[in-house]
């Protein structure tokens, strides 16, 4: 009653063992492509991590550099800004992670919320009534007067050109463990899983357990077994590809450690031009909001100190090297991995598998 290692001789096998024997051709075939998957995974998830913090890194060093600006040239609004650029900058984080956001809608926001700020800390700092009303109208406003002119809109453009490449990267990656964890899954058809035991077990049933496959005959089996595997090929290669030119867009003239670091000058000219032009913003804001409360002997607008950048050249420096040989290593091994799919059945073939150095091998019928 044998369906698989059917043979003429006698044989000690049940149609039970046939049964166990493709359960345990299954188990061993995932546990196969799991062992080739890990090397290639770990890489994956461990330059996943390195990325993230590199990024974290760079983003934490340009927050608290962003909010050193308030504290030393714009004290008076200090305290109330330290929220709209943690915002500012977890909407960064979460961008580059892959979240549904824009970076056009979190600086914008960030604006909004800046200029009821300068407006009553910097440009009249008489004002005593700053309602939730008077506020919202102020975020509002911003929107239509555009206080702080051209220097908003090209926040915008600088760090959306930087960090889309870093946004796809991480998405990439991510995508990468998706497919690896895919293919190791790959559920065997009945017809390979019979083939397997007849590679494998069917010598058993004739008592002999020390003979192994022949080299021709596993790849044979092997590529039959593993075709919609190895079809991904065409778009692994694809995908190296892909990730080399996002590394490639990362390290060029529009790089993320250069526009990070260019937040800070970037809101700097933005508070400078809304106070010089305080008396026209003023004018409108009246207009459109109203006048609110002012102190007796109304205060003049704060004084317009241009600060000049502190240099923190060295740390950002030594952050884009990290990051910098972080992409090569990773680009370099990946690039290693493009023929990973197409050799796959060759893979599983070598080592103990199948009979290389013997004169005698397993050809899924006799022993030749």
């Amino acid at each position: 009653d044998l369906q698989i290692c059917q043979h003429r001789a006698p044989t000690c096998c049940t149609k039970k063992m046939e049964e166990s024997y493709q359960a345990a051709v299954r188990r061993e075939r995932t546990q196969s492509i799991q062992a080739l998957n890990f090397e290639l995974k770990y890489m994956i998830v461990g330059h996943i991590t390195a990325f993230q913090e590199a990024f974290e890194s760079l983003l934490r060093f340009a927050e608290n550099h962003t909010s050193s600006l308030f504290e030393t040239a714009y004290r008076p609004m200090a305290k109330e800004a330290a929220e709209p650029v943690k915002e500012l900058f977890t909407d960064i984080s979460l961008y580059i992670l892959g979240a549904e956001t824009t970076v056009e809608s979190a600086v914008l926001r960030f604006f909004d919320s800046l200029f009821p700020l300068v407006y009553s800390r910097l440009i009249n700092p008489g004002i005593t009534d700053l309602s939730e009303d008077y506020t919202e109208c102020l975020r509002l406003t911003r929107q239509d007067i555009n206080p702080f002119g051209h220097y908003s809109k090209n926040m915008v453009t600088e760090l959306s050109k930087s960090l889309w490449a870093s946004r796809m990267l991480s998405q990439a990656l991510s995508l990468g463990i998706e497919v690896i964890n895919t293919t190791e899954h790959a559920a065997l058809s009945k017809e390979c899983s019979r083939a397997l035991v007849k590679m494998q077990y069917c010598p058993h049933c004739q008592g002999l357990t020390l003979i192994r496959p022949c080299v021709g005959y596993c790849l044979n089996v092997m590529r039959g077994c593993l075709a919609s595997v190895s079809e991904l090929d065409a778009q692994w290669r694809e995908f190296i590809s892909t990730l080399e030119y996002l590394t490639n867009e990362m390290a060029a003239s529009h790089e993320l450690e250069i526009a990070l670091s260019g937040i800070w000058s970037s809101i700097n000219e933005a508070i400078l031009h809304a106070q010089l032009n305080g008396p026209q913003l003023s004018a409108t804001v009246d207009k459109v909001c109203g006048q609110p409360k002012q102190q007796e002997g109304n205060l003049s607008s704060a004084n317009i100190v241009p600060v000049k950048e502190v240099t923190a050249t060295q740390t950002f420096v030594m952050a884009h090297t990290s990051l910098n040989n972080k992409r090569r290593e990773f680009i370099n091994y990946m690039k290693r991995s493009r023929t990973f799919y197409a050799s796959i059945a060759e893979r599983l073939c070598d080592g103990d598998l199948v009979m290389r150095d013997s004169s005698t091998c397993w050809n899924g019928e006799d022993v030749v």
